[in-house]
């Protein structure tokens, strides 16, 4: 009666505004996922809702998952950190290996389970997050000394690093890399020790640039598409014409001329040119809107909290789920590289969405835990 009595507490606790949103994000995205793959499905599947039914079905075991982070403790959590990096490492080992790597558009980044196919960097994403919040929490008291409560986690994010970009995948090695960065950020380590990590990333992300052409190729492309408009700058180009076309109104839902069969990757990256031809500004405000909430709301969460573990996990979530947004828009707009980063909540990926669909259970799930021992809103 007990355990009942406490989640029906947590059920009254829980923070419905966030919920809401992630709610209108999901739907919203859904909508147009379908607007955005439509012909796609039909000239693949003989149907105008193969990836709608699909994202679908992931969106809905996403939510059932959502609830169960929602309602499980956060402390159980920080417990099993250390099974959650070796499943890291094991998982960035085995995607790489022929026979159970996945091969698409010449990156190894899939592992295929019968018909169910996953992106093992996207649940290793939140993996870290959650074991780089348990170590800096727990090393509170020795957290000025660098050797002993400062690098170890650092040794496993390189090697995390490493293995992913062998894949080859920068976006998402950056995206764990800056994430995990932004908690160490918040633990309360010596500014010197900022400063010197800091360097080392930005050299080590330098010489992985600049030691591969495929990468460097990848990363430059984006500043001159109009060098090689059938080539490297096809993508970012039609995405341009999508944007001009669409103007400040939008051309209505559904009246995208890019998505039929012009711009590359319409309902996953780059879904947001197709919202932006449809709705024009209208869908730029709500999308960016949704997302600015999620981030005052999460840093509201974040500050509310009274221990170290779920403040610094609430942070990593927070910002992790900006930064895809902040490395897709720049995509999409040409602004920053193309790096294969979804839109969260709103680009076609089950994966992607399942682990969105977590880590806001989880934030979620610290909101009510803030409401139910402190006795005030987050």
């Amino acid at each position: 009666m007990d355990t009942i009595s406490t989640v029906r507490q947590k059920i009254k606790n829980i923070d419905y505004p966030l919920l809401i949103i992630i709610l209108f994000l999901s739907i919203f995205g859904l909508m147009m996922i379908y607007s955005s793959s439509s012909t796609l499905s039909y000239l693949n599947f003989d149907t105008t809702n193969h990836f709608f039914m699909k994202q679908l079905q992931w969106l809905l075991v996403g939510m059932f998952f959502l609830a169960i982070a929602a309602i499980l403790p956060y402390h159980l959590y920080s417990k099993l950190s250390p099974i959650f990096v070796f499943i890291s490492i094991a998982l960035l080992i085995l995607v790489l290996l022929p026979g159970i790597g996945v091969e698409r558009n010449n990156s190894q980044r899939w592992i295929q389970l019968g018909s169910f196919l996953f992106q093992p960097s996207e649940f290793i994403k939140l993996f870290m997050l959650i074991y780089f919040a348990h170590f800096y929490s727990k090393k509170q008291k020795i957290i000025n000394q660098f050797q002993y409560g400062v690098l170890p986690p650092l040794l496993i994010l390189a090697v995390v690093f490493l293995l992913i970009l062998q894949q080859p995948d920068l976006g998402s090695a950056a995206l764990i890399l800056i994430a995990c960065g932004m908690i160490v950020l918040c633990s309360g380590v010596k500014q010197r020790h900022l400063l010197m990590l800091g360097s080392i990333g930005i050299l080590g992300i330098s010489y992985f640039i600049y030691s591969s052409p495929y990468r460097l190729e990848r990363l430059t492309s984006f500043a001159n598409p109009f060098d090689n408009p059938l080539g490297d700058g096809y993508q970012l180009l039609n995405s341009y014409i999508a944007i001009g076309t669409g103007g400040f109104a939008g051309n209505g839902l559904g009246g995208s001329v890019q998505k039929l069969g012009f711009l590359p990757e319409a309902h996953t990256d780059f879904i947001m040119a197709v919202i932006l031809e449809e709705l024009g500004a209208f869908g730029l405000i709500l999308v960016i809107g949704a997302y600015i909430f999620i981030m005052f709301r999460g840093i509201a969460i974040a500050k509310a909290c009274t221990s170290m573990f779920p403040k610094l996990l609430a942070i990593g979530i927070t910002f992790q789920i900006i930064l895809q947004v902040i490395f897709n828009l720049g995509a999409v707009s040409g602004l920053l590289p193309i790096t294969g980063i979804p839109l969260p909540l709103i680009s076609y990926g089950g994966s992607s969405t399942l682990v969105s669909m977590i880590s806001l259970g989880i934030l979620l799930q610290i909101s009510a835990k803030n409401n139910l021992t402190n006795g005030k809103a987050s």
